[in-house]
Formats: structure tokens, C-alpha cells, sequence
């Protein structure tokens, strides 16, 4: 691919500044509707999955919930070749498309008191197609966003993609306490839990016409205007192997240490260190905010200075830190030193979230990017990122807690050798475009 040919179809200013709105608000809505699910099972899990025992409930909304994390790779899988075949802007449709029917679905569909045992079948079939959708978004909005970006911005408007990812978390949390506090609990419990699943569908489809409005990116275009060969499965194996394993690795030690330090975090300070569920609440959500809006200040460095530095800063500090972080969290009980301790943990980490995506997609080539970007990483976020609680509790259960926090600290060491070792991506960048 010639970078001169495409120099004259280069995007202008604004046409930058639309493709990521519609990437990165799409995103917005992806992990909205992703996150309302875990948000309000409390509320729903009774409509589906009647018995008198509460855990029973949960158990089955738990379950439903797995499946969804389960279709994350296949979506990555199935997603990112589509992406790279028929373009960015077909595969982020899609994505959000399939998003749009599964919250609808659950908004829509009766209890089982009214239709029986299709009521889980049909609930379970939503959380596939949510599934599909959120292994599929990751791909081609990474690809997308760091695609059209521009080289000298890259690092900055790509970290836009951990910005909205935790703006759709916060905003799931948001919708639930204003519909706690607006809403009776009986209200809430009886129809209420609906309204969620009804706001993220209504948004998936502003989404979708936005997305259909924009530019496909010049990577692409020009990718098939050449004649490359086609995304695939074997092909991704046998002609990108380092770059796929790459992938992998860099993300195991991340992934974990985001969802340690962020999903489980919560769970910990009630369970480890005694605090109430709103403490613990406030702390996770103040903290996130901050974490939010370091995204871009981290991403817009990584433009200056480079990707790798800001990679091994976060190998090097997970590292030394992850556990005196985690054992002095244990014995902590002032909220503002915990706040203080869990924001180091999520600093710690932004080295790696808010570049990862730009750093996967300057990997690959143009005709594989899509695939090469979403799968590799979906792998590694199902066996490292999904199981982190599960992991984390079987260590508590086990009476050796401490156990995770030196599995964490062994997988950002594992994280941080691959980072020493590979090339600086801004400057060895596979993204050809300007």
C-alpha cells in the first residue's frame, strides 16, 4: 500500500472530529446497555427466573450474564472479519445494531408468569446477540478510531474508546440511582427495570444513523482499491502469529489488572476491608470518574514520547505496587486513604488502557486490522479479564487472599517482558495513512 496515494484523500479537520463522535459515542451506548444487565438483575432477575430464593434468581441472571462474556471472542471472531471485508463502517453498524435488538428484547419481553420458559430462552438469546455485538464493537472501533485519527493524534483520540467505556458504566449506575430515587421499589420491581433496557435501545438507534453518516476510513479503502487478501481466521494465524500472540500478551497482564482494579475493587473494600456497599459505591464511582478523564491526557503523551513508555511505566509499577496497594487496603478504614489507594491502582493502570487500543491496531495491516485488533484481545479479556473475580474469590475462599494479588503482579510481570521486547508502535506504525 503506497501512503502517497492516499495523501490527497486525507481527511480534513472535521471529518476527523464526526468519525470520532460516531465511534466513540457508539462505544458510549455499547457498554451503556453492557453494564445496565449487571445494573438491575437485582430488579429483573424474579421476572425470569421465578423461586423463592433470592440467590437462585441471581444465580440464573448470573449464568445468562456469562454466556453473554462467553460470546465476546465469537463476536470478535465473526465481527472483525466482516469489519475488515465489507469496512469499519458496516461492522460498527452492525455492532450496534445487534446491541439496539437485545436491549429492546429484554425491555420487551413478558415475565415467565405470562409465557413461561421462553421467558429466560428469549432473555438468554438477548444476551448472545449482546454478546456478539460488544466482541464485535471492540475490533472495529479500536480499528476505526485509530484509523481516521491522523498520525500526530493517534494516541490522544484513540484513548476516547476507555473514555466512553467508563462513561457507559457510570451512566448505567446514573440511570439506576435516579430511577431508585424517583421510582417507587415496588414500581421499580414490577415494571421500572424496563425503562434502561428501553433508553439503550432508543440510543443504539440515534447511534446507528450516525454511524451510517460517517466516512469509512482511507485504511480500508485503499486496502481493497489494492487488492489485499482477505481477513480470515487461518490467515490471521499463519501470516500474523507474532503479532496475534503479541496481542494476547500485552493484553493478559492489562486486562486483568483493569478488572482488578476496578470490577473486583468494589467488591473488595466490602468483603476485605469492611466498608458498607455505599462507601464502597461512592469510592468506585468517584475513582472511575478521575480514571475516566486521564484517558486522553495518558493517550495524548504516548503522541509525544511514545507508546512503550507508557506500556512499561504501567508493567513496571503493577509490578512493584500491586500488592503493597491490595495488603494495605485490607487494614484500611478511612474512605479518603482507600479512595487514595485505589486511584494509584487506577493511574497505574491508565498506561495500559488508554493506549492498548491504538497499540493493537498499529500492528496490523489494514486487510486484517479489524480481526487482528478485536479477537486475539477478546481471548485474552474471557480467560484474564472475566475471570478476575472468580479467580479472586477462590483465592479468598481458600484462606489465602493475598494468592491474587501475587497472580496479578505475576501476569503485568508476564505483560511487561512483552513490552520491553516489541518495537514502539508510533514509530514502527502498520497504519499507513496520515
Amino acid at each position: 500500500m503506497n501512503s502517497h496515494s492516499a495523501s490527497a484523500a486525507v481527511p480534513d479537520r472535521a471529518a476527523r472530529l464526526k468519525a470520532i463522535i460516531g465511534g466513540s459515542t457508539g462505544n458510549l451506548v455499547e457498554w451503556f446497555d453492557w453494564y445496565v444487565y449487571a445494573a438491575f438483575s437485582l430488579y429483573f432477575a424474579p421476572h425470569f427466573f421465578p423461586s423463592t430464593d433470592r440467590t437462585a434468581q441471581l444465580l440464573g441472571t448470573a449464568a445468562v450474564f456469562a454466556v453473554g462474556f462467553v460470546m465476546r471472542p465469537i463476536g470478535a471472531w465473526i465481527m472483525g472479519i466482516y469489519a475488515d471485508r465489507h469496512g469499519r463502517k458496516a461492522g460498527l453498524s452492525i455492532s450496534v445494531t445487534l446491541m439496539c435488538a437485545g436491549s429492546l428484547m429484554i425491555a420487551l419481553t413478558p415475565g415467565f408468569e405470562t409465557i413461561g420458559i421462553a421467558a429466560p430462552i428469549l432473555l438468554t438469546l438477548a444476551r448472545l446477540m449482546q454478546g456478539l455485538s460488544v466482541g464485535g464493537e471492540y475490533g472495529a472501533s479500536a480499528t476505526y478510531l485509530s484509523e481516521m485519527a491522523g498520525k500526530d493524534r493517534r494516541g490522544f483520540f484513540s484513548s476516547f474508546q476507555y473514555v466512553t467505556l467508563i462513561s457507559g458504566q457510570l451512566l448505567a449506575i446514573l440511570v439506576l440511582l435516579v430511577l431508585q430515587s424517583t421510582m417507587s421499589e415496588g414500581q421499580l420491581d414490577a415494571w421500572g427495570w424496563r425503562i434502561p433496557f428501553a433508553i439503550g435501545a432508543v440510543l443504539a438507534v440515534v447511534v446507528f444513523w450516525i454511524r451510517r453518516g460517517l466516512a469509512e476510513s482511507h485504511s480500508f479503502t485503499n486496502a481493497k482499491a489494492a487488492g489485499a487478501p482477505k481477513s480470515g481466521f487461518l490467515q490471521l494465524l499463519t501470516q500474523h502469529p507474532k503479532e496475534t500472540a503479541v496481542v494476547m500478551l500485552l493484553t493478559a497482564g492489562g486486562t486483568l489488572a483493569f478488572y482488578a482494579y476496578s470490577i473486583y475493587m468494589q467488591k473488595f473494600l466490602v468483603n476485605t476491608s469492611g466498608f458498607s456497599r455505599e462507601v464502597a459505591s461512592q469510592i468506585n464511582g468517584v475513582t472511575l470518574f478521575v480514571f475516566m478523564l486521564l484517558q486522553p491526557l495518558a493517550g495524548a503523551l504516548s503522541d509525544r514520547i511514545g507508546r512503550k513508555p507508557l506500556m512499561i511505566a504501567f508493567g513496571l509499577a503493577g509490578v512493584l505496587f500491586t500488592y503493597p496497594i491490595f495488603s494495605t487496603l485490607e487494614t484500611t478504614r478511612d474512605p479518603i486513604t482507600a479512595g487514595l489507594l485505589v486511584m494509584g491502582a487506577l493511574v497505574i493502570v491508565t498506561g495500559y488502557t488508554s493506549i492498548n487500543a491504538v497499540v493493537k491496531a498499529e500492528l496490523f495491516p489494514a486487510h486484517i486490522r479489524a480481526l487482528g485488533v478485536a479477537l486475539p484481545y477478546a481471548l485474552a479479556n474471557t480467560l484474564f479479564g472475566g475471570t478476575a473475580e472468580v479467580v479472586a474469590l477462590k483465592f479468598k475462599d481458600a484462606g489465602f487472599e493475598r494468592g491474587f494479588y501475587w497472580y496479578v503482579t505475576a501476569m503485568i510481570a508476564v505483560s511487561l517482558v512483552v513490552y520491553l521486547r516489541m518495537r514502539d508502535t508510533r514509530t514502527h506504525s502498520q497504519i499507513m495513512e496520515d
